[in-house]
């Protein structure tokens, strides 16, 4: 017997360890203050969000979504986006001409 006796101890002593490891990772992932989920989501300057350009900065969040829909109805993938400067609908560079073509409306 390598351990003198006291084999019958390492599969209780490897369970509690386990059970270690897991509570702190529980304790650590639902601790209040850390947890990335629980963040409210800041809001950026226009400029901020990759390759999207602003095609529209509509007055408030309704005519945003109006004009989102119009959009979507249209075939162009657009995003809804709360910047510190109020609402902006924002499109891929390549969707924009055609996107602000179809906000202004019917020319004629």
């Amino acid at each position: 017997m390598p351990w003198g006796g006291y084999h019958y101890l390492f599969g209780p002593v490897v369970a509690l360890a386990v059970v270690a490891v897991l509570a702190l990772l529980l304790r650590w992932g639902f601790s209040s203050g850390s947890s990335l989920v629980q963040r409210r989501p800041s809001r950026g300057r226009e400029g901020e969000y990759g390759l999207l350009e602003v095609v529209a900065a509509p007055p408030g969040p309704a005519e945003a979504e109006v004009l989102r829909g119009r959009l979507e109805d249209a075939g162009i993938r657009a995003t809804l986006v709360p910047t510190t400067d109020g609402p902006r609908l924002m499109v891929f560079p390549e969707d924009a001409p055609r996107a602000r073509q179809l906000l202004r409306g019917p020319t004629g």
